[in-house]
This record gives C-alpha cells, sequence and structure tokens, in this order.
C-alpha cells in the first residue's frame, strides 16, 4: 500500500498505491468539497501535475446525497477524475457553528444548511457514508477541538477521537479503500504524543496530523509536528491536514510528512494573492497596472505564458469573474512544481540546501526588488 523509497534526512520519497493508482509522495491534494476544485476543471488538474484531490463526505452527503452518486457508480465518474480521491470525514465542521448542533462521545448532531434538519452521526455512519461514496482514501471521523483551549477540554477532544478513530476501524469493511486515523491533542506535547501512539497503534493504513494551522502559528506547529511523528511507523504515510503555504509545505516535507492538502493556494488566487519564486505578491496594487511581465518567468503555467501582470491586475480591480480562474490556476501550479521539485531534491540528497535557497528567495521582499527594476512613467 504505501512504500518508502528514498530518504533524505527526514525528508522521504515514496509511493501510495490506491484502487485508482499510484500517488508519488511527497504530494499536495487541491481541496474538492463538493467534488469540484474552485474554478478549475480535471483536466486542468491533472496538467497542473495533481494526483490526489480531497473532498468532503459529509457535505456530499448532504448534497447531492448518496443515491446521486452511487447512480454514477461514485464519486470518480460523477466527478470525471480518475486519479486518487481522499474524502474528509466530517470532523471539520465541528467547528462550524453553521454544522454543529450537540456532540457526546456517541456521535455528533449535524445541522443540514440546506434544510434545517439536525441528524444524529456515528463513526459507522460516516464510514458507511464514505464507502458508498467510494473514494480511494477514507479519513475516521474525529473531534476537531478549537484552538485556544484548556487543556482539559483538549484532553476530552482527544479521547473523543480515539474511541471514534476505534469505532471507525471495526466498522469500516471496503478492503479496496484505505483507512487513515487522524491524532490531535492540541499544541500539549504529552497529548500529542499520546494519540499519535494510540492512532498509529490501530489499524489504519495512514496517519493524520489534525487540528494545526488553525491560530497556534508557526513555531508551535512545527514543534508539534516534529514530536508526533516520532510515534509514527515509517512504512505508514503520514498526512499533515489543512496546511499549504510554501514555507510550510517545505518545513513539512524536512520534517518527514507525505502528504498535504490545504485551501491556501485557492484562497489566496481568488483573492489576488499570488506566488512568485520571488514572493507572494498583491496583483491588485497599482504598481502592477503598467507591468508587461509574467508573474514568474520559471512559470509555465497557463496564466503566466499567456499574461501580464498588468492584464491580471486589470481583471482583478474590475471584479472580473475570470480573474479568480487565473490566479487559481497559478497558485496551484506553482505548489504542485514546488511539490515535484522537492521530490528531486530528495532523490538527489539535496532537500535542504533547496529548501533554504527558495525560502530565502521567496520570503525577499518582492515590491521593493520590483522597484528597483522597473519604473513607470
Amino acid at each position: 500500500m504505501f512504500k518508502l523509497i528514498h530518504k533524505d534526512k527526514e525528508a522521504r520519497l515514496g509511493k501510495l498505491k490506491t484502487r485508482h493508482g499510484i500517488v508519488n509522495t511527497p504530494f499536495f491534494m487541491p481541496i474538492a468539497t463538493k467534488g469540484s476544485a474552485k474554478h478549475v476543471s480535471p483536466h486542468e488538474l491533472k496538467d497542473l501535475g495533481t494526483e490526489a484531490i480531497i473532498s468532503n463526505a459529509f457535505i456530499l452527503y448532504l448534497k447531492p446525497g448518496l443515491e446521486v452518486i452511487n447512480h454514477y457508480g461514485g464519486i470518480h465518474k460523477f466527478m470525471n477524475w480518475d486519479k486518487t480521491i481522499f474524502t474528509d470525514s466530517g470532523g471539520f465542521q465541528i467547528l462550524s457553528k453553521v454544522f454543529l448542533h450537540k456532540i457526546d462521545d456517541k456521535g455528533v448532531f449535524f445541522k443540514n444548511p440546506y434544510t434545517g434538519k439536525i441528524s444524529f452521526f456515528t463513526p459507522e455512519d460516516v464510514m458507511n457514508i464514505e464507502i458508498g461514496i467510494k473514494s480511494d482514501v477514507a479519513m475516521a471521523l474525529d473531534d476537531v477541538p478549537h484552538y485556544g483551549n484548556d487543556y482539559n477540554y483538549i484532553l476530552n477532544s482527544m479521547k473523543r477521537t480515539h474511541i471514534w478513530a476505534k469505532r471507525c476501524v471495526d466498522s469500516h469493511n471496503d478492503k479496496k479503500q484505505l483507512l487513515f486515523g487522524i491524532c490531535h491533542g492540541g499544541t500539549f506535547k504529552d497529548l500529542r504524543e499520546q494519540s499519535a501512539k494510540f492512532i498509529n497503534g490501530l489499524d489504519f493504513d495512514g496517519v493524520a496530523l489534525g487540528g494545526l494551522g488553525i491560530g497556534e502559528g508557526r513555531k508551535q506547529m512545527y514543534e508539534t509536528i516534529k514530536s508526533s511523528l516520532k510515534f509514527i511507523d515509517d512504512d505508514k504515510p503520514r498526512y499533515l491536514m489543512g496546511v499549504g503555504s510554501p514555507e510550510d509545505l517545505l518545513e513539512g516535507i524536512s520534517f518527514g510528512v507525505d502528504c498535504f492538502d490545504s485551501r491556501f493556494p485557492t484562497m489566496n488566487g481568488r483573492h489576488g494573492t499570488l506566488f512568485t519564486s520571488k514572493g507572494k505578491i498583491n496583483i491588485e496594487k497599482a504598481i502592477f497596472s503598467k507591468d508587461n511581465y509574467t508573474l514568474d518567468e520559471n512559470c509555465k503555467c497557463y496564466t503566466c505564458k499567456n499574461f501580464t501582470k498588468g492584464f491580471l491586475h486589470h481583471i482583478y480591480k474590475t471584479h472580473e469573474p475570470i480573474a479568480e480562474r487565473y490566479g487559481n490556476i497559478h497558485n496551484l501550479h506553482f505548489i504542485q512544481d514546488l511539490i515535484k521539485n522537492s521530490r528531486k531534491a530528495i532523490k538527489n540528497n539535496e532537500f535542504n540546501s533547496f529548501k533554504k535557497d527558495f525560502i530565502k528567495k521567496y520570503n525577499k521582499d518582492y515590491l521593493k526588488i520590483h522597484k528597483t527594476i522597473f519604473t513607470y512613467k
């Protein structure tokens, strides 16, 4: 199922085998919560180098519903994607007042935002939903805690996640579908260690780190990742959920993370923050209005091959809907290219120098550099 091929210190190269093919690790998954990535088609996702995406089983259960998805033979044919699909369980919706009604050790009461109806879901119900959707990798139901709560709150949340994890393992009966468990414990080192050991000890195909990137800050996040990974077996893929900035991806890879997902690239793309090898820029700033150059001379994405920063500035400022599409294509290409180059660097035992060189250039003041090179009349 997972084969570790090479290590460069802690950074890892591997292959994750699913029923829809092999995914090279480390890899990044664009978010397709409702079965579609924001403004980017399945064909374009492939062109960007995407090997796996993640959807949300609970959201898909609400709409269009399992009956519709089963009519098409599963999520792959429904959304026209023939590569790997992960499905999240709905645990993240526990953070949302829109969805959460009540929670206990037996399960969670969710409110359907489309109808207002409140329904009770057990870990067994969630497993049946994910099996019915026919994703390649199902995530166990977890209790995602709000950041900043006290030790006892995080402890009780972690214990509930462990109870649910065991029930997910016991009820999951699709041998062709992989099942990943999720560690929690907030930023408390002892709880993270306890959770990593517990989830790693169950019969999961992979182990995820959940509840990070939601307010704790980079220093604490990095310390938590490193301390947790010590207690996860090398032969299990490690998944850092919800983290996707270029710097955090590289740091995660350096710690030994194999899998990432995040809305970060597309969220930024929709709001005009675009990634370049010389740092991220806000394309709506006036300095770009007459810029004749592409976003990034090293980028081969559709956006960079066809449009100047001046044109992109114009369509963002005038709120043309296609602006978000061009921004998302570029940001996702940038991230997938970064991951691909990371794999090359690991293979050549050069990852640490690759990471340092990238971050040094990426964290420079792009606008300051820009002003010294270009002047506008």
